[in-house]
């Protein structure tokens, strides 16, 4: 089968190229699923570069962990009925691929009415955004205050959010991006770029407590964040666009009693009860399945035009994932 692999880390449009190598057999357990889509997560890049919490063993990585597929074969002890099913997956590792394998115990069953293109994105970073709002302080009727609003995460807070009855202040840091979101329909929209948005955050705010902040950029921003929450708010650090160290100011999280902590989605699925997890992924799927939630994509692209699908994947501005199609 076709694979997207690379022996070292490094950049992925540098050391990612498309190989001929064994098609996997599903182990006791297992199921072997044919790939129909996979996104291009940040955490996929990572993973290639090196620089993530999960590191494959090299030589012969194959990158990519979440997918929409088909399942062909089953290991021991799993149902043969699930052979044929269409499918979704994600936490796994190897999608890029034209078959890679799964647990059968984590296989999302996709209803006909979700579309390949919404269901092979339909897990990592929709539950990354349910997980997060679910731990958040944040109720109904509170402010959440998000960066990166126009990243995959950000535009799905915005739809949870407004179905659970919590406002969201979104935040990017270019005016154009600003604009789409707004012509999207997306309401609350500020661009740090402007100088004075932060007065601009209040006013929207008013009287609204500002219970949690989560960030994806860091540096500058992060003081900001802090400043506009309310006593006894939350600063979730969800990723870091930037790289940049975050220059707090530790005399309001003194009088604030702020809490600052980080949140990463691998391991609050780990360490989640089975139970939440089913519901969370229940709510997912019926909002996808009524169109409440719309998941765009950026883009299909040939296992043997891994350049071409990096270079869109890491071009600034873009909306939606970029997909592999084997």
């Amino acid at each position: 089968m076709k694979a997207a692999v690379h022996d070292i880390f490094g950049e992925p449009v540098d050391v990612l190229e498309t190989r001929e190598v064994e098609t996997p057999k599903p182990a006791a357990g297992e199921v072997l699923v044919r790939t129909l889509l996979s996104p291009i997560h940040n955490h996929d890049l990572w993973t290639i570069r090196g620089n993530y919490g999960y590191k494959p063993p090299l030589p012969g990585a194959i990158g990519g962990s979440e997918a929409a597929g088909v399942i062909e074969a089953v290991g021991e002890g799993v149902d043969g009925t699930l052979i044929g099913q269409r499918i979704a997956i994600a936490g796994v590792h190897g999608t890029w691929a034209d078959h890679f394998i799964a647990p059968a115990g984590g296989v999302l069953p996709l209803p006909p009415q979700i579309s390949d293109e919404m269901g092979a994105q339909l897990i990592a970073m929709p539950f990354s955004a349910i997980s997060l709002l679910e731990m958040l302080q944040a109720k109904e009727g509170d402010w959440i205050v998000q960066t990166a609003a126009n990243g995959a995460v950000g535009r799905i807070m915005v739809i949870l959010a407004k179905a659970r009855g919590i406002n969201l202040l979104n935040l990017v840091r270019r005016d154009d991006a600003a604009e789409d979101l707004r012509a999207a329909g997306i309401e609350s929209v500020l661009s740090t770029a402007d100088a004075d948005w932060t007065k601009a955050a209040r006013d929207i705010i008013g009287s609204g407590r500002v219970a949690s902040a989560i960030d994806s950029v860091g540096g500058e921003i992060s003081a900001a964040l802090v400043d506009l929450l309310s006593v006894n708010g939350e600063l979730v650090v969800f990723g870091t666009a930037t790289g940049a160290p975050m220059p707090l100011n530790s005399g309001a999280l003194i009088m604030k009693q702020v809490t600052v902590k980080g949140f990463w989605g691998s391991q609050v699925s780990a360490d989640m009860d089975p139970a939440l997890r089913v519901k969370l992924i229940t709510e997912l799927v019926q909002l996808a399945a009524s169109g409440q939630m719309v998941l765009d994509t950026g883009g299909a692209y040939g296992l043997d035009d891994l350049k071409g699908a990096m270079t869109a994947a890491l071009t600034p501005g873009r909306t939606g994932k970029v997909m592999l199609k084997p």
